[in-house]
């Protein structure tokens, strides 16, 4: 039986209930005056069931597509305003004994080369990122309990956050890692991780079953339960995720919204970012050997409808899409992106040879930050290296509820504009440097309450003038 407050997999993630959703959404998807009435519902901003949601996406007129679509916009811009988040994943390494098929770190590969970084280079991998102009990123690692240990993350995260290079520093790490338990999580808290990001990969339990058919990643419902575990531990910003090509990608889709309702109804707060990676080649895997990929029209509008199913949470698409399909995403709701991305172990400090290659997948948007911080202005979007709510306390119920009342753009914004002067100072080509400083002096005059302005403009001018760093709301 369906019942989202159960913390067993099965009842949270019912398999009826989904097929059920389903079943109603084909029966509803040309259902005019309820589709209208969704979008109604939608132009609250209080979100959507994933009965409702699934509806939407479902639909294929056109017309109430488009309705879709402008609203998802406008929802993220009332949410989120012009920001777009900027981070990078550190690859720690690539052992892992798991099974899964559509991932080249499975244990069966004997072709990929395994690597795991030690602490020195480590401190390398930092400095090249620091040097670059990151401030969040997004620990990676397979699943070996002799290799990757906790006591080695743990290690490793403290690591990071003892690295100041000229004016660098990582202020956030977020960390995906497999499983775990609730003692282990209360230790990646103590020791300061921002979001524990997990993706599901699939909600479909029997295929999960099939595409995990060894390791410790086989067993479902430990894999799906562990965002209680992480909340039961302390962790209040979680990430959740599928990996859309693997399954029917509207039974993940619902499944993806049945697993943030269940966080919001058991825990009173909802997944503080939701990842859309869509399956890619990557060394012995194949994508086209999956029967469920789905074209760009269809990935953009599962993002539209997730904003407007789930509007306060953070959006992210990373390197695996290309420039244009990240472009249109942005638009669509999308809040966070990587930037100048390596998915192998080690690989920023030094390039890896082609023969050597230990990525997880291949980049589709192989542009430098700078070169991404640069469009993103174009189009007047702000890049934040913003990470003040998570030093600030500002995590889980009360972000969202700050989130969810629109306050959070008091910080946000003025965040923002200090975090890419800062930027802009310390690493920005001179072409980027021109561009973000007309954008800075443009948008500070829309930070509404007259004394935060005059703060922000005291505080840009020392960062410009004294090197001074690391103001924040």
């Amino acid at each position: 039986m369906y019942d989202v407050n159960s913390k067993c997999a099965d009842d949270f993630i019912d398999h009826e209930e989904i097929l059920e959703t389903l079943a109603y959404a084909d029966e509803n998807k040309e259902n005019v005056e309820l589709i209208d009435a969704i979008i109604e519902k939608a132009k609250k901003r209080k979100g959507l069931t994933h009965r409702e949601a699934s509806v939407l996406l479902a639909c294929p007129i056109e017309e109430k597509n488009q309705e879709i679509y402008k609203l998802a916009e406008q929802i993220k811009k009332d949410f989120y305003g012009n920001r777009i988040v900027m981070f990078a994943p550190l690859y720690l390494s690539n052992y892992c004994i798991n099974g899964c098929t559509y991932c080249p770190y499975h244990a069966k590969n004997k072709h990929i080369p395994r690597k795991q970084l030690s602490q020195d280079e480590i401190r390398r991998e930092v400095i090249a990122l620091q040097d670059m102009g990151h401030k969040r990123l997004a620990l990676e690692a397979g699943e070996d309990p002799v290799r990757n240990t906790m006591d080695y993350y743990l290690e490793s995260i403290k690591t990071i956050y003892s690295i100041k290079h000229k004016n660098g520093a990582i202020r956030r790490v977020n960390i995906n890692i497999a499983a775990t338990t609730v003692d282990n999580y209360r230790l990646l808290k103590e020791a300061g991780i921002g979001t524990y990001i997990l993706f599901q990969e699939t909600y479909h339990k029997e295929s999960y079953l099939e595409l995990h058919p060894t390791g410790p990643k086989h067993d479902y419902n430990y894999h799906t339960e562990a965002m209680d575990r992480a909340m039961e531990g302390g962790i209040d910003d979680v990430g959740l995720g599928v990996l859309f090509g693997l399954d029917k990608y509207r039974y993940e889709f619902a499944g993806l919204l049945m697993h943030a309702e269940h966080l919001e109804a058991a825990f009173g707060v909802g997944p503080h970012t939701i990842s859309v990676p869509r399956l890619k080649h990557a060394d012995d895997i194949n994508p086209e050997e999956f029967d469920n990929g789905i074209d760009d029209e269809t990935f953009l509008k599962i993002i539209a409808c997730i904003r407007i199913a789930v509007p306060y949470t953070g959006m992210i698409i990373s390197t695996r899409e290309n420039k244009s399909c990240r472009e249109r995403a942005l638009h669509l709701g999308i809040s966070q992106i990587s930037g100048g991305s390596r998915t192998s172990v080690g690989g920023y400090y030094e390039p890896e040879p082609e023969d050597e290659s230990s990525e997880q997948f291949d980049v589709s948007d192989n542009r430098t930050l700078d070169e991404v911080v640069r469009w993103l202005m174009e189009m007047d979007y702000i890049p934040s290296f913003c990470t003040a709510c998570y030093r600030e306390g500002r995590t889980g119920d009360r972000f969202m509820s700050l989130c969810k009342s629109g306050q959070i753009q008091n910080c946000c914004h003025p965040n923002a504009l200090m975090t890419l002067k800062e930027y802009l100072m310390d690493y920005a080509s001179p072409q980027t440097k021109a561009i973000g400083d007309k954008l800075i002096d443009k948008e500070v005059l829309n930070v509404p309450n007259e004394k935060v302005r005059n703060v922000v403009l005291e505080n840009l001018h020392l960062i410009e003038q004294d090197n001074r760093r690391d103001f924040r709301f």
